[in-house]
């Protein structure tokens, strides 16, 4: 289990705090999708998660353990990180992916270790890129090796920040299938930065929704409303279910038309 309580981060001192008292827990085989407009503080609150921008004032633990006290060996070994941007890097897929196994290794990759990666490069089809190097592979490409080396460190919590950016369609429903497969297979807690609502709810569990430095809602599918949206987007939806599966569909220019009606009345 994950707990994160009252996290508070402003880039400077004088300035607005751009998160304020965030608090929130995600359990064990659980994907929750982090939501707000931009600026509203998404990716700053997985860099405060994982100490690269030092949180003010909170705490955040691991199985109980503080992160916020921990060896960056053993902060590796508890959290995976994969930012919204990356930069190729001059290597064969293969030794990239084998990076996330970097906290593990002592001297040499042992036969276990080249299984698991093995298992992920798989789960990822990433097989035929193996030899292939990193500085060569598409944005899409890319995206999904830097997915696979965090995932080939066997975290507690991961953290990802839109990783369905660049992505085709297909890709974007085979990532987030493959993490939450993953998370539950491996008990892995899963915090995933998204603009697609319908993605969002599609693969995650529970929803966070940030708005004004603040936790404007979180919970499970009761929280995914048209008011909620609404309100955060300034955009009105509705939701339907097609075969079982809940849809988000947008109607940006709804309540203007509906005013537009009321006036001419």
């Amino acid at each position: 289990m994950v707990e994160i309580n009252n996290i508070t981060f402003a880039y400077n001192r004088s300035s607005k705090n751009i998160l304020e008292e965030i608090s929130f827990d995600i359990q064990k085989n659980q994907c929750i999708a982090i939501l707000g407009n931009n600026g509203a503080g998404k990716s700053t609150l997985l860099k405060c998660i994982d100490r690269i921008c030092p949180a003010h004032e909170g705490s955040v633990f691991v199985d109980s353990n503080d992160v916020f006290h921990m060896t960056k060996s053993l902060m590796a070994q508890n959290i995976a990180y994969v930012q919204q941007n990356n930069e190729p890097i001059n290597m064969t897929v293969f030794d990239a992916v084998l990076l996330g196994r970097k906290p593990y290794i002592k001297w040499d990759a042992s036969s276990k270790e080249r299984q698991i990666l093995c298992e992920i490069m798989r789960k990822m089809e990433l097989d035929d890129f193996s030899l292939r190097n990193v500085s060569e592979l598409s944005g899409g490409e890319l995206q999904k090796v830097m997915l696979a080396r965090a995932l080939a460190q066997e975290p507690k919590l991961l953290l990802l920040d839109e990783p369905t950016s660049n992505l085709d369609p297909r890709n974007q429903h085979e990532v987030l299938c493959i993490v939450k497969e993953i998370a539950q297979e491996r008990n892995i807690c899963v915090a995933i930065i998204l603009h697609d609502l319908n993605l969002a709810i599609r693969y995650c569990d529970r929803f966070l929704f940030l708005k004004d430095s603040h936790v404007f809602s979180y919970g499970g599918l009761e929280v995914m409303t048209p008011e909620n949206i609404e309100e955060m987007y300034k955009m009105h939806v509705h939701i339907i279910e097609y075969m079982g599966v809940p849809v988000i569909v947008p109607f940006p220019d709804e309540k203007i038309k509906m005013n537009s009606i009321v006036g001419k009345a």
